[in-house]
């Protein structure tokens, strides 16, 4: 049975490059060219093996992005993706979480998934709240930090990572599951990959094309409002101890000093 395997991917500012915060709204600068977060790289890795196992499966994206900015998606295009589909809307500026859930699944509602991927959090906001989010919204079971993901296209199968092993669990489609880094090795792009995600369709849209209403997203509809951001303190140069037969003890009395202990 072909599967359309949905994977979410957020395109972010590269985390190599000096990053700055928009003064008036004191959130990240996104402006500029954005990348594919190297977190969905694993969640799109996995999307393409388990379409590659089943005939006639293929792999959508979805993101939100301002700008028209699709050379993330591109990245993963070029991985092997099928299509994609960007939600670009000058109204988004400001989104919170929840605001984002509400477009993206509304986009991936489009798609008519048999099943969702995500990473577990993004770099650049790391809420791990939004594919629960988004799981919640579409009405679909969701399951969360998988290390191993299978199906039969009918069932999930997942190993669920936990701190004291795994869990094993299984549901049935369509699902959201979150994967975590290392579920799989993401390929690198070929360059006949790379030239043929130039011409693979990418669907832009807007808020309204999804039947939202623009009070319900960006800055209008956050429920979250950043007053003031200042850089950390520096850290200290700390304190040598210089053991003169009393070095144990001393460094008990700072554990103490500090409450470790």
């Amino acid at each position: 049975m072909a599967m359309n395997v949905v994977v979410c991917v957020k395109q972010i500012p590269d985390p190599a490059a000096p990053s700055s915060l928009d003064p008036g709204t004191k959130t990240l600068n996104r402006s500029g060219k954005l990348i594919l977060d190297d977190s969905d790289s694993y969640g799109v890795e996995m999307a393409l093996q388990l379409a590659g196992n089943v005939e006639g499966s293929e792999v959508t994206l979805v993101s939100m992005a301002p700008g028209g900015e699709v050379s993330g998606l591109r990245t993963a295009l070029a991985m092997g993706a099928a299509r994609a589909i960007l939600v670009s809307d000058d109204s988004l500026a400001g989104s919170d979480a929840l605001s984002t859930a509400k477009v993206l699944a509304a986009a991936i509602r489009r798609a008519e998934p048999d099943l969702v991927i995500a990473a577990t959090e993004s770099t650049d906001g790391y809420t791990g709240t939004l594919p629960v989010q988004v799981a919640e919204l579409l009405g679909l079971p969701s399951v969360t930090f998988a290390k191993s993901v299978a199906t039969d296209g009918r069932n999930l199968k997942v190993e669920r990572q936990t701190e004291a092993g795994y869990d094993e669990v299984e549901c049935p489609l369509p699902a959201v599951v979150t994967v975590t880094a290392g579920v799989v090795e993401p390929r690198y792009p070929s360059f006949k990959g790379i030239m043929a995600a130039k011409s693979k369709p990418v669907e832009t849209l807007t808020v309204s094309d999804l039947g939202l209403d623009a009070s319900q997203v960006g800055w209008a509809g956050a429920r979250q409002e950043i007053t003031d951001v200042s850089e950390a303190e520096a850290r200290s140069a700390g304190e040598v101890v210089v053991d003169e037969g009393d070095g144990a003890e001393r460094i008990v009395a700072f554990l103490e000093q500090v409450k470790v202990v």
